[in-house]
This record gives C-alpha cells, sequence and structure tokens, in this order.
C-alpha cells in the first residue's frame, strides 16, 4: 500500500478555498488568517514567492464562487484586509505583488458576470495598502517601495498587466488615495504619490494608456481644484472659530473645558442637527475631501518629463494641454463654471448684478425711461387717421368710412380674389399648347 503524500498547508487550504461550498469557504479563510499570523510572527517564518501564489490561487477562485453581492463585498473586504495579518513590511508587499500577478494571470479567463466583483476586489485591496501606509505614518521609505511595486506590475510597459487591470487601476488610484489620506497628505507627498504616472505618460507608446492617465490623474486634479479651494477654506474657518471659542473659554474651569463639547454644526444647545436642518453626509452631490496639490510643482515636474529627447510627440502634446491648464491654476484662473461660490464671492455677486440690470422687468424700464409719456395728453384722433392711411395705402381715401373689422386683429377679414372667367384672357399669362393647336384647326 503506497503512503498517502502529505501536501503542504499552502495547497490544503488553496483546495478548500476553492470548494463548493460556502461554509467551507469562509472556514478557510479564518484559518488562512489564523495560519498567517502564525508563521509570519516566527523569526525564521514567512512565505515564499511561490507559497503566496498558491494561495492567492484559492483566493481568487474563492471569490469566482461567491454569489450575491452583499457577500461578495463581505468576502472582498475580509480577503483585502488579510495584509494586516503580516507583521513585516516585506511579506506585505510581496503579498500585494503575488495579488496583482494573480490578476493580471487570471483576468482573461473572467467573464463579464464575474467582472465587477473583481473590479471590486482590485479596489479594496488597494484601499487596504494605503491603509497600512497611514498606519505606519506616511513613511517615504515605505511609499516608494509601494510605488515602485504597482509601476512595475501595473503600469510598466513591459508588465504583464492586460488593459483592463491598467485602466481600472489608474481610474481608481486617486480616489481611493483620497478617502485613505487626504485630511492627512501634504502636497508634497501627493506629489510623490502621482510621480509613477508622470513618468508612464511621457514614456508608454500606449496610446490607451496616455488617454487613462491623462484623463483619469492630471484632469481630475484640474477638475477637483475649486473643491480643494473650498477645504481649504473650511479649515481655515475651522481654525478661526476654534480660536475665538477658546478666547471666549479662557475665563471657565479647566474641568468645564475638559467636559465641554462643542454641538455639531447646525445644532441648538445640543438638539439633532437633523431638526431643521439636512446632513451634509445625506446630500448625493457631495463630492467629499479632495487632495491638495502644488499646482505650479506639478506643472514643473510634467514639462520636466515631457520636455525629454525620448518622449513620443504625441505625448508630448497632449502632456503640454495638461501643463498650461495647471499653470493657469497656479496663476488662480479657473474655469468658470468650477468657479466656487465661497472662493469667488464677490466675482459672483457683481456678475448677478450685471444680470439683473441686463433683464430689467418692462415696468422698471417704463418708469425709468418713459416717466413723461404718463404725463403726456391723450394722442390725437388725426394721429389715428394718419396711422390708419399708411395701414390702408396711400391711395385710399382718409375720409372714406372705415370698415369694423372682425375678430381678425387689425387686419381683418381678407378679401376674395376673383377669379378670371374661362374665356377671358388674363395679361402676361400663356396660353397652353392645346388651346393653340385647337384654334389653328378652327381656322383651317
Amino acid at each position: 500500500m503506497v503512503p498517502r503524500v502529505q501536501l503542504p498547508p499552502e495547497i490544503q487550504l488553496a483546495q478548500r478555498l476553492a470548494g463548493n461550498e460556502q461554509v467551507t469557504r469562509d472556514r478557510a479563510v479564518r484559518k488562512l488568517r489564523k495560519y498567517i499570523v502564525a508563521r509570519t510572527q516566527r523569526a525564521a517564518g514567512g512565505f515564499t514567492h511561490d507559497e503566496l501564489l498558491k494561495v492567492w490561487k484559492g483566493l481568487f477562485y474563492c471569490m469566482w464562487m461567491q454569489d450575491k453581492p452583499l457577500l461578495q463585498e463581505e468576502l472582498g473586504r475580509t480577503i483585502s484586509q488579510l495584509i494586516h495579518a503580516f507583521q513585516t513590511t516585506e511579506a506585505q508587499h510581496l503579498f500585494l505583488q503575488t495579488f496583482w500577478q494573480t490578476m493580471n494571470r487570471e483576468w482573461t479567463g473572467i467573464d463579464r458576470l464575474r467582472l465587477d466583483k473583481f473590479y471590486m476586489l482590485m479596489r479594496l485591496v488597494l484601499k487596504e495598502s494605503l491603509t497600512a501606509l497611514r498606519m505606519r505614518g506616511w513613511e517615504g521609505r515605505q511609499i516608494e517601495q509601494l510605488l515602485e511595486l504597482l509601476t512595475t506590475e501595473i503600469l510598466h510597459p513591459d508588465s504583464q498587466a492586460p488593459s483592463g487591470v491598467k485602466s481600472h487601476f489608474i481610474e481608481i488610484f486617486l480616489e481611493e488615495l483620497a478617502k485613505v489620506g487626504a485630511a492627512e497628505l501634504t502636497a508634497d507627498q501627493n506629489l510623490k504619490f502621482i510621480d509613477p504616472f508622470c513618468r508612464i505618460a511621457a514614456q508608454t507608446k500606449d496610446s490607451l494608456v496616455l488617454h487613462n492617465i491623462t484623463r483619469g490623474i492630471f484632469e481630475t486634479i484640474v477638475e477637483q481644484a475649486p473643491f480643494a479651494i473650498e477645504d481649504l477654506m473650511d479649515e481655515m474657518e475651522e481654525e478661526e472659530e476654534e480660536s475665538s471659542s477658546e478666547g471666549d473659554e479662557e475665563e471657565e474651569d479647566v474641568s468645564s473645558k475638559k467636559l465641554f463639547r462643542k454641538p455639531p454644526k447646525g445644532t441648538f444647545c445640543g438638539m439633532d442637527p437633523d431638526v431643521g436642518e439636512e446632513r451634509p453626509e445625506d446630500n448625493e452631490d457631495d463630492t467629499g475631501t479632495v487632495l491638495q496639490f502644488d499646482y505650479e510643482a506639478v506643472a514643473n515636474r510634467l514639462f520636466e518629463v515631457a520636455s525629454q529627447q525620448s518622449t513620443p510627440s504625441l505625448n508630448r502634446k497632449r502632456l503640454y494641454k495638461v501643463i498650461r491648464k495647471l499653470q493657469d491654476l497656479a496663476e488662480g484662473l479657473f474655469p468658470e463654471d468650477d468657479i466656487p461660490e465661497k472662493a469667488y464671492r464677490k466675482l459672483l455677486k457683481g456678475r448677478r448684478e450685471r444680470k439683473a440690470k441686463k433683464r430689467l422687468p418692462k415696468s422698471r424700464l417704463q418708469s425709468k425711461t418713459g416717466r413723461g409719456e404718463r404725463e403726456a395728453p391723450a394722442a390725437d384722433p388725426s394721429s389715428r387717421s394718419e396711422r390708419t392711411r399708411q395701414w390702408q395705402g396711400t391711395g385710399a381715401d382718409p375720409t372714406a368710412p372705415q370698415e369694423q373689422h372682425g375678430g381678425r386683429g387689425r387686419r381683418g377679414a381678407r378679401k376674395r380674389r376673383r377669379r378670371p372667367q374661362a374665356g377671358a384672357k388674363v395679361p402676361g399669362c400663356q396660353e397652353p399648347d392645346t388651346k393653340k393647336k385647337r384654334a389653328q384647326k378652327s381656322k383651317k
């Protein structure tokens, strides 16, 4: 009897993760998390590249087998949060690297009915990888390592990433970065995050990648500029309110300061803010917080990479258009459709006044221009006769009695035209050829 070969734990977990029963798959995900924590805590432990590829193979088909959108979202969140079970940064980066390699390898086999849940999985994994950076305080070295990994596996022309993976990653990058770090990241750090896109946009020979980066990164920055200014002004107003409240509370005791809690905006004496006012979170059109950028620095960096001799002419031409927009933003010139009211209240006020002057009602125009017309005497009947004479024509007799017009306004009923009789000849009209032939036969 041949002894049974003991399979490695990674293969056993992968087989259970791809099982047919949901209970088996859920139990395998929980065991995988415990196994990762136990193995990465050991000094000599850790995973190899091939072992994590096998783990991700099982996780991929675990997501493949999952039905129902809510359960898919829950499973995607659970899988993406496995990155926090790794104890070292190197192990986390290896976990992310094998994930993107698995997506690149399996992407062409995904049917259109399963695309949405894998789009969601990519978004969640990217969000958790940025969250891991935030937990480490946005260290510069960690940011560089993550960006190098993403560039090598997805954005670089030599990578094996399909066009669908590249397009979706470019589309969601700024959005997920804003969700995780918009309140903490500075303009210099944000420039570091978009630096790989600047380099790839100048080097790539793929027109689709160039279009997606230009549209999804740089033009998005330009479009969000007014909202970024609004966020800055809101922060300045909050700081002013806090400073004024601190000045008013200097006379109070330290104990009362600790217990005091400022009620939320829109409340009165701690009442529910829902009473009498809507919360800003309930507004569907709210764009949320956006990333802050130094537009002049972004324009300079783009110009540096676009002006190189190795940059294709199509890329240079497209990037120069973006550079002009960024330079306009640095000088304070915004598209008129995107001007925020708080930032340009005076400009909007002057514009409204000019529009109001142009759209004055007729009553105001008559009161301003025609006061003398109100005080003028009644119109002379001779002027009325002159008007009727002009209307009826110069040959009409002014002393002739005027006909009372019917219900057709000033013109009245139209006169019927006389039709010529059958034998009558109308001057200026030619007879038909048939009549001419009949007349010639009668003469003969």
